[in-house]
C-alpha cells in the first residue's frame, strides 16, 4: 500500500467509527480502490478507473452539466468524504453512488467504445493509462460484484477520495468536500 494510503486507511476508522459503516479509499496518485469492512478489515484492492483529468476539485464549469456534455478538462475525480448510497444508474445497473448531484459513482467496467480500450487500460501498469473516465471510479466487473456490492451495495457508506494535488484535502477534513450521496 502507498504511504498515503496507509497514513490515511487508519483515519476513517478513527473518526467515523463511530458510523459503523463500511468504507473506500480511492488512492488517485496509485489508481486503486481499496474496500474496507465497517470493523476497518480489508476486504479488498484493486485497480481502477478514474476521471480524464488529473485534479482534486470538480471545476466550476462542470456543475449542473450533463455528464455527456462535460469537456475534458471537467472530466476530475474530485478528492474528500463522501457519504455514499448504493442505487442504479439511468440504465438500471447497480451502482454505489458517492456524488449523487454530480452523477459521480464506483462502478463496474462496461461497454464502451472500442477506441477509449477500457479493459486494456484497467489491466495496465501505468496510473496514466487509467485516466479516462468521466470522473467515476470504475473497476473490474468481478471485483464490482464480489467486494464493492457485497460490502457498498448494501446500505450507507463512505467514500475517501485522496488528494493528488491538494493535501489540505484529506479524509474527514475537508469540509466542503462531504458531497451527499442520494438514491
Amino acid at each position: 500500500m502507498a504511504q498515503a494510503s496507509a497514513e490515511v486507511a487508519v483515519r476513517p476508522v478513527a473518526y467515523d467509527a463511530h458510523d459503523r459503516r463500511p468504507f473506500a479509499i480511492v488512492d488517485k496518485r496509485q489508481a486503486t480502490l481499496s474496500v474496507y469492512a465497517a470493523d476497518g478489515r480489508l476486504v479488498g484492492r484493486t485497480a481502477a478507473l478514474l476521471g480524464l483529468t488529473p485534479g482534486d476539485s470538480e471545476p466550476a464549469s462542470a456543475r449542473g452539466k450533463a455528464p455527456s456534455a462535460l469537456q475534458a478538462n471537467e472530466r476530475v475525480t474530485p478528492a474528500g468524504r463522501f457519504e455514499a448510497v448504493p442505487g442504479r444508474n439511468l440504465s438500471g445497473e447497480r451502482v454505489v453512488w458517492f456524488n449523487y448531484a454530480t452523477n459521480l459513482a464506483i462502478h463496474r467496467l462496461r461497454p464502451v467504445a472500442a477506441a477509449q480500450r477500457r479493459p486494456e487500460r484497467l489491466a495496465s501498469g501505468s496510473v496514466q493509462d487509467k485516466r479516462v473516465t468521466l470522473g467515476c471510479v470504475v473497476v473490474d466487473p468481478s471485483f464490482f460484484d464480489d467486494v464493492v456490492l457485497p460490502t457498498l451495495g448494501k446500505g450507507p457508506s463512505l467514500v475517501y477520495i485522496l488528494p493528488e494535488r491538494d493535501p489540505a484535502i484529506a479524509a474527514g477534513t475537508a469540509g466542503n468536500a462531504r458531497a451527499a450521496a442520494a438514491p
